[in-house]
């Protein structure tokens, strides 16, 4: 999110970012070019394989002659393959490489796996860690109980950074000027239901200062309750976070409250005190 948005064409999408024609100028130190060759990337939804350009261009407002020079560009590096049958672009290898790298560097995964196996068997539910990118949290590491009704999101899922537990737990740990800065940019790009997400937010924060976890139930989506906790972050790595969730009809408000809040809590401590940062 250090990137500038412009002001002039808000995006449709809150994580992607529309750019000015002028931004280098205004930071010296920040490379245009490289930016929207990674917006390119970001275009590509779960579930959506190829894109054109034109679809490329109209979801980064980026003028198509350039997104057409930027996919060439990505294609030759890997980043990107080009199907001649759909005339059209895909993912592709590159990025996976990238993204492999990013989560075998996390030794957070393999230390809380256990204890994430654990809790989500005792609660019938999902188990999963996270961290932000933009305006959404990104597992990075998930796990399932043996119950056939549960949250099925796998590693790479992105859920919303504002409504969800997991979201407001981490933002409760963020430096309030980049809290701020992030409520800001989400306020404008939901501005019907700023007001209801801003009073969720704050009772978040409460939440965590009273009980050291934070709750959602049913804001993001009204048939899921999940508890979240942040975990303190002591070595220059990404600021990450927890929650605990699954089907509304399972996990009532008081079993959040009374059970699975202070599990996870307990869980973030014995991670913590294994990493080192307790």
């Amino acid at each position: 999110m250090n990137a500038k948005t412009s002001h002039h064409q808000p995006a449709a999408d809150p994580d992607l970012i529309v750019f000015s024609d002028d931004e280098e100028g205004k930071d010296r130190q920040f490379v245009n070019a490289l930016a929207r060759g990674l917006e390119v990337l970001r275009c590509f939804r779960p579930g959506e394989v190829f894109l054109s350009n034109a679809e490329m261009a109209k979801r980064t407002a980026i003028p198509k002659p350039t997104i057409s020079r930027l996919s060439y560009t990505l294609t030759k590096l890997g980043y990107l393959s080009y199907s001649e049958h759909q005339g059209k672009y895909q993912l592709g290898a590159g990025v996976l490489a990238l993204g492999y790298r990013m989560l075998s560097n996390l030794d957070v995964r393999k230390m809380a796996r256990p204890l994430m196996e654990e809790l989500a068997e005792h609660a019938q539910a999902s188990v999963a860690l996270g961290t932000r990118d933009r305006l959404s949290m990104v597992y990075v590491e998930t796990c399932r109980s043996s119950a056939n009704v549960t949250l099925r999101l796998d590693v790479g899922s992105r859920i919303p950074l504002m409504t969800t537990a997991m979201g407001k737990a981490l933002l409760c740990i963020l430096p309030q000027s980049e809290r701020d800065y992030l409520m800001d940019h989400a306020r404008l790009h939901d501005t019907e239901r700023w007001p209801r997400i801003k009073a969720g937010i704050e009772q978040g924060y409460k939440d965590y200062q009273d009980r050291g976890f934070c709750i959602s139930a049913g804001e993001w989506q009204t048939d899921v309750h999940a508890v979240g906790v942040p975990m303190r972050d002591a070595d220059g790595g990404p600021v990450m976070a927890f929650n605990c969730g699954g089907p509304a009809f399972l996990l009532s408000r008081d079993k959040l409250e009374n059970d699975l809040g202070p599990r996870l809590v307990a869980l973030v401590k014995t991670v913590e005190t294994n990493l080192g940062r307790g």
